[in-house]
């Protein structure tokens, strides 16, 4: 079975409470993450089949009114993004890394997504605006050139909304520096 996932950020953390309430309410979804965050918003991300999660995002695009800054539905989304987004993801080696910096929680979630569509690569954290005013990052893994192919993946992605920030790609990281990723 395919899982769709689908966001939604709002500029008032009561109005985000309510939809997420509302959301779960209505149709059989699961809520992955419902939080606020930097500077003051709030993050609901929920996951479940496609009809389920458009169902949901309609209901939480109608409780957030003019509270919701934005939404997007990835109809069938890799599921290596569930655990990175929970800091989850369990890796044993890292030979390069690559760091996407976007403008959203939600564009970070996309940079993942596409980064784990477009190349050989594994995700060790999609970071969601906590303590990054409103920011986002995505960390992955793998060989330099997937590492590369999947970070300029996600650059055109996101280009089209203007949503990324930089990249980086690091091919041989220091190894204190992977300890404090991990």
């Amino acid at each position: 079975m395919k899982r769709s996932i689908g966001l939604l950020e709002f500029k008032s953390i009561a109005k985000g409470i309510q939809a997420a309430d509302e959301m779960v309410k209505s149709a059989n979804v699961e809520l992955t993450l419902s939080t606020p965050m930097c500077p003051g918003k709030y993050i609901v991300i929920i996951a479940g089949d496609v009809g389920d999660v458009t169902n949901a995002v309609n209901v939480g695009r109608e409780v957030g009114e003019n509270y919701l800054i934005s939404d997007y539905i990835i109809a069938s989304v890799h599921e290596k993004v569930f655990p990175a987004i929970t800091a989850t993801s369990d890796l044993n080696q890292i030979s390069s890394i690559g760091i996407i910096e976007t403008i959203s929680a939600v564009a970070s979630v996309i940079a993942g997504d596409t980064a784990l569509k477009a190349a050989n690569v594994e995700l060790l954290e999609i970071r969601i605006a906590r303590g990054l005013g409103g920011k986002g990052y995505t960390i992955l893994t793998g060989e330099v050139s997937a590492v590369k192919a999947a970070v300029e993946a996600a650059e055109t992605k996101l280009a089209e909304s203007g949503d990324i920030i930089g990249t980086v790609v690091l091919p041989s990281p220091a190894k204190e520096l992977i300890q404090t990723l991990l």
